[in-house]
């Protein structure tokens, strides 16, 4: 499996943004949600599961794309799977520890 990831630290929180990395590129559009999947924003270079895995722990706000990278956030605990939000079938969701 890869992902796409890049991580921002700013004024103490740790952003992950992560996703799929075949959907880099993309857009996803229904009704009037819409998601574009950017490489400025999910970054240009691949990880590995354990690599994603070891930075959605460490988060404080996430930002989850894909079928795999949601996945993988259910599997951790830090996304409920009930919760997950879809826009033309790609599942997206976010995570923010307060």
């Amino acid at each position: 499996m890869k992902f796409r990831m890049k991580i921002y630290r700013v004024r103490g929180e740790v952003l992950v943004a992560v996703c799929d990395a075949n959907l880099v590129g993309k857009v996803f559009r229904e009704g009037s949600l819409k998601i574009e999947v950017k490489e400025d924003f999910y970054g240009n270079e691949e990880f590995g599961e354990k690599e994603v895995e070891d930075a959605l722990r460490k988060a404080t706000i996430a930002n989850i794309t894909g079928e795999m990278a949601v996945e993988l956030a259910i599997r951790l605990g830090i996304v409920d799977k009930d919760k997950i939000l879809r826009i033309e079938n790609c599942p997206h969701a976010q995570m923010v520890l307060i």
